[in-house]
């Protein structure tokens, strides 16, 4: 494997990593809930899909904001400002506890109309993960090939600090 391919294919990794990881963080299909209606009328507007920032629900794709650290929380009980100051990802993990626990409160014919899962965001949010980790140690290859390079042939490699 030569020392120009190594440092190309980490630099092309790092790239499509944090083009993976812009289009995870922009969209809304992190978690979703699918009802199927089609004996539960009542439920049709349940269906939902949930990203970082925001909640879209119902068939016509209402969109709630995601609380943020800059609204106002004068009005909030104490517990509710933990939750508001949460990191956004530790916030994903209470809404997505919080829809467990709903789940296993439904009736079993309701819960049988009930599709939950994750979405095509959080795929790309772990593919993006693994090509980060990929890109890092094609760069620390490349570095012990540098390395080896500079032993081998007698000249110093000086790094830019």
């Amino acid at each position: 494997m030569k020392y120009g391919m190594v440092v190309i294919t980490a630099g092309f990794s790092g790239l499509l990593s944090f083009s993976f990881l812009a289009v995870a963080i922009g969209s809304d299909y992190w978690y979703i809930i699918d009802v199927n209606s089609a004996n539960l009328s009542d439920l049709e507007d349940l269906s939902s899909h949930s990203g970082l920032w925001r909640i879209r629900e119902g068939k016509n794709a209402t969109s709630w904001p995601i609380q943020s650290f800059f609204v106002d929380t004068s009005n909030k009980t104490e517990i509710e400002k933990h939750l508001i100051s949460l990191f956004t990802l530790s916030g994903l993990g209470v809404y997505v506890s919080y829809c467990q626990q709903a789940r296993e409160l439904l009736e079993p014919e309701i819960l049988a109309s009930i599709h939950v899962s994750y979405g095509w965001s959080l795929g790309m949010a772990c593919l993006s993960f693994s090509l980060e980790v990929t890109a890092g140690l094609l760069l620390m290859l490349a570095a012990r090939m540098a390395h080896l390079m500079g032993h081998d042939h007698g000249v110093i490699i000086i790094a830019m600090a």
